[in-house]
């Protein structure tokens, strides 16, 4: 598994340089809060999924 999902054929230069940058543009302070807004956002998404299968698994038990 040498790539991961979206970075392609990025090296550890590479990965260092593009955290630099997010560190700069972002400052220490921003990065955390933006992961914990990423983390509810992907929460909810599960959530919502979820809500959808249990409604189409209730769907199908009316029907029979």
């Amino acid at each position: 598994m040498d790539q991961l999902l979206f970075l392609g054929n990025l090296g550890t230069g590479e990965v260092v340089i593009i955290a630099i940058i997010v560190l700069l543009l972002f400052g220490g302070k921003k990065i955390p809060e933006l992961m914990k807004g990423i983390g509810k956002g992907v929460k909810n998404f599960k959530d919502g999924v979820k809500g959808l299968e249990d409604d189409i698994k209730l769907d199908d038990t009316d029907k029979n």
